[in-house]
């Protein structure tokens, strides 16, 4: 672009920044929003302001919150006796959108992945076992991605958590709804197999 397109260079050198967004989308999306009125750009920048100076991590959970304990900490109908580790607070809000799990979460923050320099001090698995450690809890559900970092996280929290001797139990993992089974690989097949569960 030219010298006089600063401004929109600038914007579309950040969006690029965003997950999932190429060069060409950025682009579109710069050029929307100079086309917008000036209220609705400045709506949208204040947003993200608003996002960066308000929000935190929850002080039990970890998750994303404008309080010191978030909603789900706070809400007294939730079963504390279950507690769900996932790695992000996004992942958390997967599983809240099932409405099908009523429990506690743990947000880990990240996965183990030695080659990206990630080891257990860069997750909390030992926030995890402090929290634990209060006795209240009589099931863990690990719920990290079904990928070789989330794998491995949930192996290492295993082997974490073996002492304490609270049940430890994995989320099923197999084939999405609407799947066909044979364009279903290899691994997603044997995990639906050991998923598999009585009907009658």
């Amino acid at each position: 672009m030219s010298a006089q397109a600063q401004s929109l260079t600038r914007l579309v050198d950040q969006l690029v920044r965003l997950p999932g967004i190429g060069p060409k989308t950025a682009q579109r999306l710069a050029f929307y929003l100079l086309k917008v009125p000036k209220e609705e750009a400045t709506e949208l920048a204040r947003a993200i302001v608003d996002l960066k100076e308000k929000m935190r991590t929850c002080a039990l959970c970890f998750n994303a919150t404008e309080d010191e304990i978030c909603g789900i900490c706070r809400d007294p109908t939730r079963d504390p006796a279950v507690m769900c580790v996932v790695e992000e607070a996004n992942d958390l809000l997967a599983i809240e959108r099932t409405r099908e799990f009523r429990g506690l979460y743990h947000v880990l923050g990240g996965t183990l992945s030695p080659l990206e320099g990630r080891g257990p001090d860069d997750i909390r698995g030992q926030a995890l076992v402090d929290r634990l450690r209060g006795g209240r809890v009589t099931e863990v559900v690990l719920a990290t991605n079904p990928n070789v970092e989330g794998e491995a996280t949930a192996l290492y929290l295993q082997r974490l958590l073996k002492p304490l001797g609270i049940p430890v139990t994995r989320i099923a993992r197999g084939l999405p709804m609407g799947g066909d089974l044979e364009y279903a690989d290899e691994v997603t097949l044997a995990r639906a197999l050991e998923g598999r569960r009585s009907v009658g």
